[in-house]
């Protein structure tokens, strides 16, 4: 695996963790920088890191309040937590990137590129969430609930394992934002390039509601990974950096 450089930057009072991997060779485009979702941390995003490290510098976040680190004393809404990922990203030097989110770290990508367009080159979405024809717990949890027996033993691994780290408090208090966040309204303002990207077997980041968000986006683009459940990126790797290295290469 890779060498990579673990840095914390205190932002605001908080705590944001940084995972760097040099690219493999000499980048030709912006680095990546990847945002977890709900409950997780950067664990189930390291096969992707790796993959796109052999063409650019990876950074792979954490943000406050998951993992291991303190929770913040408040509660913290998408925009908030977009800030502080932008904050992060600035203090680590960082010109111009390319943001990649999962889950609920594509609401998280979606808000940090509308407030810092200068620095966000373009957007990954993958498994986007909430559904705005879903948009209540109940249904939610059903389609999560669904996904884990699709999920590898691995991928389920990672998730429950973090969900423990994190603990169901914080989680609680950021499902929360989750649900009311608007990211179809997001997604229409974005000025950069869009990318969502959906496994073909996700109950949660359904067929319908991937497609308008890329038909939403003044330039979106829509890929499907064939037989993948939500956390494509652990299951599928290699096609997911393959399809996101394609999507950067596109001339705007």
């Amino acid at each position: 695996m890779p060498s990579t450089l673990l840095r914390t930057v205190q932002v605001s009072g908080c705590t944001v963790r940084v995972r760097t991997t040099p690219a493999a060779s000499p980048a030709v485009g912006p680095p990546f920088v990847l945002v977890h979702g709900l409950g997780m941390t950067h664990r189930y995003l390291d096969r992707l890191r790796v993959e796109l490290a052999a063409d650019a510098d990876v950074h792979a976040v954490d943000l406050p309040g998951f993992g291991a680190d303190p929770r913040p004393r408040v509660p913290l809404e998408v925009e908030d937590q977009a800030a502080l990922l932008v904050e992060a990203l600035r203090t680590l030097g960082l010109a111009s990137c390319v943001l990649v989110g999962h889950s609920m770290g594509v609401q998280f990508v979606a808000a940090a590129a509308l407030q810092a367009p200068d620095l966000v080159d373009r957007v990954v979405l993958m498994g986007p969430v909430v559904d705005r024809r879903r948009r209540t717990v109940v249904q939610q949890a059903a389609a999560l609930a669904l996904d884990t027996v699709r999920e590898t033993a691995s991928a389920d691994l990672l998730v429950l394992t973090d969900y423990a780290r994190t603990g169901m408090r914080w989680y609680v208090r950021q499902l929360v934002p989750m649900m009311r966040f608007p990211l179809e309204r997001a997604v229409e303002r974005l000025d950069c390039p869009v990318l969502v990207l959906r496994g073909g077997r996700d109950p949660v980041a359904r067929r319908p509601w991937c497609l308008e968000l890329a038909q939403r986006a003044r330039e979106g683009i829509f890929v499907e990974v064939d037989g993948q459940p939500h956390v494509v990126q652990h299951t599928a790797a290699p096609r997911v950096a393959t399809e996101i290295l394609s999507f950067c290469r596109r001339e705007r």
